[in-house]
């Protein structure tokens, strides 16, 4: 582990003086790259130093007690030498955790799609429940949440939401939330007390920049149209919204939720942008999940990976079968807990297949 350490040291050494060169700097590709894999260098460099340090504490306390000149010194030193032992396998696992390869697409902002399913108006509306706890959740991590476009339902909630949420590690977090969502309750306009089970999609994507995909313009067809919705007289009578459509593919991006037409089209292309490279990420995602058995990232968006269930007041997530009896809290945005047992499930996965480099 040490002679890992000393390596990651000799990395991160190199990396600091990279990115303060003028080449690299004028190079915004490169230079993002090397500023994303400094901050992660840093971060393993910080435990890999606590680490060293109590390595050292314990060669020290052994020292000493096979010395025993001084048996105040010897007893301090056992005690020493027993509380560095404890901590040290927690550390080593740490740092295992923190050399496995990180996916470059983790560091990125991200794109949600949120789309009602079966179950008709009731799977509206939980789509609008799902935006409110993504929302929530998103704030308290300090992320900002801008809606990009939306279809509201006729009883409440959305037929389908668009937004973007940016901040420090959003997709790497988010990306376990893509699938389909079930909620079993006793909708609204139900008149008999029936349970009925309802669905909504969630889709999670990168937000691609512009040197990680290339638009030809003319295989953009691009579109002007009046916005519906709230938001004042202008809305219903200036073609400030925008939709394009990339002709080889038959992608579709649309933004209506600023006034500026400017804005919109800005907006819809970081979309397009990002449903292209999507699409390729999806692909690798498959091919790795593939490759090791993978419970938790498959690559099928079509997958059914968690029920909320009201009348018991459950929330099961079926990829790796965690149930937590406190449904009202997550609606309400705490799925944090969820998040973190499907990131260890993950790196669990992606530790086994990389045991022989680590």
């Amino acid at each position: 582990m040490l002679d890992r350490i000393r390596i990651v040291r000799q990395r991160f050494d190199e990396v600091s003086d990279l990115i303060i060169q003028p080449d690299i700097i004028t190079d915004q590709k490169r230079y993002v790259q090397l500023n994303k894999e400094y901050k992660d260098l840093r971060k393993l460099l910080d435990i890999g130093e606590e680490y060293e340090t109590l390595v050292g504490n314990i060669t020290e306390a052994e020292e000493i007690i096979a010395d025993g000149s001084d048996a105040e010194m010897v007893e301090m030193a056992k005690i020493e030498y027993e509380e560095a032992k404890a901590k040290l396998p927690v550390l080593e696992e740490k740092i295992k955790f923190l050399l496995i390869p990180k996916d470059p697409e983790d560091s990125k902002n991200a794109i949600v799609e949120l789309r009602a399913g079966t179950g008709g108006d009731e799977a509206s509306i939980f789509a609008g429940d799902l935006f409110r706890m993504y929302t929530k959740y998103c704030e308290g991590r300090g992320w900002k949440v801008d809606t990009v476009d939306f279809s509201e339902g006729t009883n409440g909630g959305f037929k389908e939401i668009q937004f973007e949420v940016s901040g420090d590690d959003v997709y790497g977090t988010l990306k376990f939330e893509a699938g389909v969502h079930r909620v079993q309750r006793v909708p609204q306009t139900e008149t008999q007390g029936r349970v009925h089970t309802s669905a909504a999609t969630v889709m999670v994507f990168p937000e691609a920049e512009e040197f990680d995909i290339e638009i030809n313009p003319k295989d953009v067809r691009i579109d002007y149209f009046c916005s519906s919705g709230p938001g004042g007289q202008s809305v219903n009578t200036t073609y400030s919204a925008v939709r394009l459509t990339h002709i080889p593919t038959g992608l579709v991006a649309q933004c209506q939720d600023q006034k500026s037409q400017h804005k919109n089209k800005d907006k819809a292309f970081r979309v397009l942008r990002s449903r292209l490279y999507d699409l390729e990420l999806a692909k690798k995602q498959a091919e790795d999940a593939a490759k090791r058995g993978s419970m938790v990232s498959s690559g099928d968006r079509s997958a059914k990976i968690r029920t909320y269930n009201y009348s018991q007041g459950r929330v099961t997530d079926h990829r790796i079968g965690l149930t937590l009896y406190d449904l009202q809290n997550i609606i309400n945005g705490d799925i944090q807990k969820i998040i973190d047992e499907l990131m260890l499930a993950e790196n669990t996965e992606k530790l086994k297949a990389n045991s022989d480099v680590i």
